[in-house]
């Protein structure tokens, strides 16, 4: 351990940390829940939905015990939702206690290396270094280290220094303050290195390196997808309904629910969309000639993908027998359905 380096870290933390709900408690079950929030979210955005999540399921049992719709609707517009789905298979694996060693820990669904220990250093003290990306940050800078992030020797040479300078007697105060200092001072874009309490040791600072460091070897590779939905605005016994069918398939959105689908390889005008052979499969002739745009070229930038959306309307009689493969869902009970974020979008802004 570098006895400058983490009380310098330390040091700073007793005066920049952020007060946060998870950090005032040593229960392993609200450390988990915000660290599963937390990967891939920025704090701003997890907040809210940290409150909400342990209102709803104040412990492993509660959540354990829930439906699946509800704890997907509740992880509503956070993405990544395998998160929510692995989240609530390890609590029901737990029968009601939170395991209390590293490898149980480990062991459950969803759980990584960083998640693990930042649970165990977190709420049992435990010396387990974390390493996430403000880790990597702020070790690459201070050591001046090139070694890509990306790479298998890069993780096994970050994990180890990690390891080394871990303040074994404060692991928990430790790992939250490189943490933070990762998050407020030493930031990816423009760090404040003349306010930085590490600065005079910090290779990246003294060789004007730190827009550069820490290296990644891997770019990460886009594709398009052309998503084309259809509102159904049907009515049966003085009622409105549309249309709902949850995604099953092992692709983005899994068990969230959207309205009828058609994907294309390409971007379609309205004019070719409607001459798509899968509609007459949807609909009948009737009911086709009332389709009309209601949205389009909505963009949807998701980690490896940017989608292009378009909306259409098509409007059914009381009698239609048409998406028998779909739910008829009262338009008033929309909003008890987990769907992804493009379609609360479009719910909000398309639909009148």
């Amino acid at each position: 351990m570098n006895i400058n380096f983490s009380t310098r870290l330390i040091d700073w933390y007793a005066d920049h940390k952020r007060h946060l709900p998870w950090r005032e408690t040593s229960d392993p079950y609200r450390i988990w829940i915000s660290e599963i929030i937390l990967q891939q979210t920025r704090v701003a955005q997890g907040y809210d939905y940290f409150l909400r999540f342990i209102h709803r399921f104040p412990d492993v049992r509660s959540l354990a015990e829930a439906s699946d719709e509800e704890v997907m609707k509740l992880w509503q517009g956070l993405g990544y939702y395998s998160r929510a789905r692995h989240l609530h298979q390890a609590a029901g694996s737990m029968q009601g206690v939170f395991p209390s060693t590293y490898a149980e820990v480990r062991a459950l669904k969803g759980v990584g290396d960083y998640t693990a220990a930042a649970i165990c250093s977190f709420a049992y003290n435990m010396p387990c270094p974390v390493v996430d990306g403000n880790v990597y940050r702020v070790l690459a800078r201070y050591f001046g280290i090139d070694t890509p992030i990306d790479t298998t020797n890069g993780k096994k040479l970050f994990a180890a220094l990690a390891d080394e300078m871990l303040d074994r007697q404060r692991p928990a105060v430790y790992n939250q303050a490189i943490m933070d200092f990762g998050a407020l001072q030493c930031t990816p874009q423009s760090p404040d290195c003349l306010q930085c309490p590490l600065v005079d040791g910090c290779v990246a600072a003294r060789e004007g390196r730190t827009a550069q460091l820490p290296v990644k070897q891997h770019k990460v590779k886009t594709s398009c997808r052309y998503l084309n939905y259809i509102y159904v605005r049907a009515r049966a016994n003085e009622k409105e309904y549309t249309f709902l069918k949850k995604r099953t398939a092992n692709d983005i959105w899994q068990n969230l629910y959207e309205f009828p689908l058609i994907e294309s390889d390409a971007p379609l005008s309205e004019e070719a969309f409607k001459r798509l052979p899968q509609l007459s499969l949807l609909f009948a002739a009737d009911e086709l000639s009332t389709l009309h745009v209601l949205c389009r070229d909505v963009k949807h930038v998701l980690t490896h993908r940017i989608i292009y959306a378009n909306l259409y309307e098509v409007t059914l009689s009381e009698s239609s027998a048409a998406l028998t493969d779909y739910i008829k869902v009262d338009v008033n009970e929309l909003g008890e359905y987990a769907v992804p974020r493009l379609i609360q979008t479009f719910i909000e802004t398309c639909i009148g």
